[in-house]
């Protein structure tokens, strides 16, 4: 209540000087129009006594009366512009103040049920079954030690148990505006709770000094989200640092040898004593993405100027690090994982090169070893090739015995043996024992065995001997591999046509046999009676 009451108080005081200072002003106004009327009566009576001379005379300019202060410096204008301003930031703070205090009753509210969910599961079915209907915790404030106190809503002590998480990431950049290279920095903050659900999150601009080193950076955003944390008035606290060098430097492992990182250094440990309980953890970078963007997003911010449209309309560009050109902000590309920028046009020229020599496009950014993600690049890249890709992808991710095929022509997606296993089980009664398998994408069945579509009445024994499995795909095949004496690999069925060299042979699914017999090899010796090699296939004809 006393806070209120000065906050009133504040405002009827600026009020008043508002009035007095408008009153004055007003009084000034009058004063100098009554001596400006004054002396316009004195020189007319002047030119009346005077007509005769004043009509051989050339007319006697006309005395204008100016207001001083049009002439001079405003000073009331300027006080009361102070008036406004002082009003305007007392309106912020107690915006800001009521808002804070939202989040935490938010917090609190949060914490309550969680709790009471916690409580929920850990009743028995029994107790549950009888009286579950009257189980109720409705919230109130400062309910169950939750994170807000009874007495004081203002005030939201700590949460016995519950320890709150603090994410950070500081990054520093050099970057181009128009036609000049700067270096420019940027802090992410994430406040989570104990089940990793976002709290509160704040992105910041670096300042020239704060943007000198990266640990300058990392260590301006530990003491950002320390101080978000105080002002949620958190008392077990963890806060998180993706660098080992700086996790050395907050434990006191190591001392820093730059006196600009010892004092920010310092001032965590300062920070980590006003909290009950106050910890560092050291994560990959990995696990701070989320806050690695909200930094990315407060650089971007410092390198992307405004720029007005020939219709009029108000856009903003960047300036893309290869090209140099300044491309609008919809038509730059962000690296997934470093959040690089680049513009669409360079981005598709490295993609596609990298691709034609079957490698994996990375970041462009020189040392930076991100991913480009191929799901992304459909902004860039034509759709056809984006699918391929993904595709070539996919058969890299899966082992080759592992590889399950649609066995018809229109659609032959691929597949893993397990999860098309678990994708039948939930159509097909009796998946374990049965060779039935449902294709993922075009839902028709297949024969898992026979790799041709379900045959649903005749076995795969049967089958196999009828006219329809010779027409049929893998049937057609395997005619084709009688006549040819191709020998198929026991362990992955890929088949494998000798055209020169010994009868050892090695597939690609790291499997040994004997060509002519299919017999294992082990130890890197045959199993087999069969010659290993004949002159005819060794020596060869020109």
């Amino acid at each position: 209540m006393a806070a209120i009451e000065d906050h009133d108080d504040v405002s009827v005081i600026l009020e008043e000087q508002r009035e007095e200072i408008m009153a004055a002003k007003t009084l000034a106004r009058d004063h100098d129009l009554a001596f400006n009327l004054q002396m316009q009566e004195a020189l007319a009576v002047s030119r009346a006594a005077h007509t005769s001379s004043s009509s051989s005379s050339p007319q006697s300019p006309k005395l204008d009366f100016a207001d001083d202060d049009d002439e001079g410096f405003d000073y009331t204008s300027l006080i009361l512009e102070d008036i406004a301003r002082v009003d305007q930031e007392r309106r912020d703070r107690e915006f800001g103040a009521q808002e804070m205090k939202r989040l935490k009753l938010d917090l609190d509210r949060r914490i309550h049920d969680q709790r009471f969910a916690k409580e929920i599961m850990n009743i028995p079915d029994a107790d549950w079954t009888k009286d579950g209907d009257f189980f109720h915790k409705p919230y109130s404030l400062g309910s169950a030690s939750s994170s807000s106190s009874s007495s004081s809503v203002d005030k939201v002590p700590a949460v016995e148990g519950e320890c709150f998480r603090v994410y950070c990431k500081g990054l520093v950049s050099e970057e181009m505006i128009g036609e000049t290279r700067v270096t420019v920095g940027g802090v992410g903050v994430a406040i989570c709770d104990s089940a990793d659900n976002l709290i509160w999150e704040v992105s910041k601009v670096l300042g020239a000094e704060e943007s000198k080193s990266p640990e300058i950076a990392e260590l301006e955003a530990i003491v950002r989200g320390l101080d978000e944390a105080l002002n949620f008035d958190l008392g077990s606290v963890t806060f998180f640092i993706d660098d080992f060098k700086l996790f050395n430097y907050v434990t006191g492992r190591v001392e820093p040898r730059q006196s600009g990182v010892a004092t920010l250094v310092n001032q965590v440990s300062l920070l980590q004593k006003k909290f009950p309980n106050c910890q560092p953890s050291l994560l990959t970078r990995n696990d701070v993405k989320f806050v690695f963007k909200l930094a990315r997003d407060a650089i971007v911010s410092q390198i992307k100027w405004p720029e007005e449209t020939s219709q009029g309309e108000k856009t903003f560009k960047e300036t893309c690090v290869i090209c140099y050109e300044g491309i609008t902000v919809d038509k730059m590309f962000s690296v997934d994982g470093c959040f690089h920028r680049f513009c669409f046009s360079c981005m598709k020229q490295h993609v596609e090169v990298k691709l034609l020599g079957g490698n994996t496009a990375t970041c462009p950014s020189e040392g930076c070893k991100s991913q480009v993600k191929m799901d992304s690049c459909a902004k860039f890249l034509d759709p056809k090739l984006v699918e391929v890709m993904i595709q070539r992808k996919k058969e890299g991710s899966i082992s080759v015995s592992d590889k399950v095929y649609c066995p018809y022509p229109t659609c032959s997606e691929l597949m893993a043996k397990d999860e098309v296993f678990e994708y039948t089980k939930q159509y097909f009664v009796g998946t374990e024992q049965s060779a039935a398998r449902k294709c993922m994408k075009c839902g028709l069945f297949f024969c898992m065995q026979c790799k041709v579509p379900w045959h649903y009445k005749d076995t795969c024994e049967n089958f196999s001997k009828s006219k329809r499995y010779q027409n049929a795909g893998d049937g057609m095949l395997k005619s084709l591999a009688q006549s040819k004496r191709w020998r198929q690999c026991i362990r992955c069925n890929n088949m494998v046509e000798l055209a020169s060299g010994c009868f050892h042979i090695t597939c690609r699914c790291g499997y040994e046999f004997c060509y002519t017999c299919g017999a294992e090899w082990k130890e890197k010796k045959p199993t087999c009676a069969c010659p290993i090699w004949t002159e005819r296939n060794i020596i060869r004809r020109r």
